[in-house]
């Protein structure tokens, strides 16, 4: 059952190879790794072309290079990473397992999903950083996750090629496409929420200042759910 691991970026040069390293033993006739490029100005997609199987270019917005990923994957399962996030050991194998893909030829259902067969889902999330309260940033996240359902994207959301096509791929909007993709695959089974974290970077928080980015996802998620358009919580995001 083959896995396309597909990776946004934008400007990554500094990180890309390194991310793109810790995937090539993965690589092979059941997995293969996509980069879709944003339209960077710098190396990324170079750097980014002898490390892949596929490197595309499309227009700048993460929906839309993961939608470009998914489009020349060819994988029956999808992995969205982050650049800046690596997996954990063994990822490929706990993604099959937690979709019950395993063994294609004996599917069975878990004893937690009485509904349907679970067709998504995402890991837990650490997230790198000097400040002691990314830690508590990072449980905090893994713990709504697993009350409400909706995963972000910093947690590698995973799903099969026929529940996303099923959910239409991933909205069109500069912000919050990832939340409107967990509550577009929760229409067709639970998420999979597997403790195995995978590690994301801090840089956004620290950069930004921790408290003032907490403050301000908090407020732009609030209003996303009373209405607010992403393009404005876009603007008001960067």
């Amino acid at each position: 059952m083959k896995l396309s691991i597909i990776i946004p970026a934008l400007n990554e040069a500094a990180g890309i190879e390194a991310a793109l390293a810790r995937l090539q033993a993965w690589r092979g006739p059941e997995c293969e790794v996509i980069v879709a490029d944003g339209g960077s100005s710098d190396a990324t997609a170079a750097l980014a072309q002898p490390l892949a199987d596929r490197v595309v270019t499309t227009a700048r917005g993460r929906a839309l290079q993961m939608n470009a990923g998914a489009q020349v994957a060819t994988g029956a399962v999808l992995l969205f990473l982050h650049a800046d996030t690596f997996l954990p050991e063994a990822a490929p194998t706990a993604i099959l397992a937690a979709l019950d893909l395993a063994d294609p030829l004996t599917p069975t259902v878990s004893n937690h999903d009485a509904i349907s067969k679970r067709c998504w889902g995402r890991f837990d999330a650490a997230i790198t950083g000097t400040s002691p309260m990314l830690g508590v940033i990072a449980w905090c996240m893994n713990r709504r996750s697993r009350l409400t359902g909706i995963a972000t994207g910093d947690q590698a959301l995973f799903m099969t090629r026929a529940a996303f096509d099923a959910a239409g791929g991933f909205p069109d909007q500069p912000l919050m496409e990832d939340i409107d993709m967990s509550r577009r695959l929760k229409r067709q089974s639970a998420p999979a929420c597997l403790a195995a974290k995978v590690t994301t970077s801090g840089r956004r928080w620290e950069q930004c200042g921790v408290w003032r980015t907490i403050w301000l996802m908090w407020r732009l998620r609030l209003a996303y759910y009373f209405g607010a358009s992403p393009e404005y919580l876009a603007a008001r995001y960067r």
